[in-house]
């Protein structure tokens, strides 16, 4: 994570953490143990720029992890701006399940991480707890969703689906009963 007491990156150097980030992101989905020296070169960098960036594996490993989680719960609030609500909630579930696929194939990279002193896994849940309840309190306001069911229910409902299967198109007509079950007069 960026200390928000640095000065904001130049655009080139931007450019360049993006890219390596991206290249990461790619390289241990597939392998946890992915080298260094090939994300940079993956990235169209050299290995410098990457430790400049990201002084260790971990670092890298966590800032891939809290990129893709950030993508995902900053999507919330654009959704509503494009859906109405329910459907707005029912496309971020899908993205939540991307974001699922992503973290599985990160797992043993993620596990470095975890070992390290601070997890991301505190700050993911609340992230995750923060963008959904944005997503159910709108649908709820209009009436959409019924009001009994807090957005952590429904988190752990989505994550139930994730867990229980691997097939898309299974978790998909598993989160439509999902919304069906959250609809208000059910």
């Amino acid at each position: 994570m960026t200390d928000p007491d640095q000065r904001p990156l130049r655009a080139d150097a931007q450019r360049n953490r993006d890219k390596l980030l991206a290249a990461a992101l790619a390289a241990f989905t597939e392998r946890a143990d992915a080298p260094l020296e090939g994300i940079a070169k993956q990235a169209g960098v050299g290995i410098g720029t990457l430790y400049r960036h990201f002084p260790t594996r971990e670092a890298l490993i966590e800032q891939v992890y809290r990129a893709e989680l950030d993508r995902l719960c900053d999507a919330a609030p654009h959704l509503l701006t494009t859906s109405p609500p329910e459907v707005a909630l029912r496309r971020w579930m899908d993205l939540f399940l991307e974001y699922l696929a992503t973290k599985r194939g990160l797992a043993d990279a993620l596990r470095a991480v975890i070992t390290g002193a601070e997890t991301p896994f505190p700050h993911a849940r609340k992230r995750l707890l923060d963008a959904l309840s944005v997503l159910v309190d709108a649908a709820v306001r209009t009436g959409a969703l019924r009001d009994d069911v807090p957005a952590l229910d429904v988190l752990v409902g989505m994550a139930g689906i994730a867990n229980a299967t691997d097939d898309a198109a299974q978790a998909g007509r598993l989160l439509d009963l999902l919304v069906a079950g959250l609809r208000a007069g059910r």
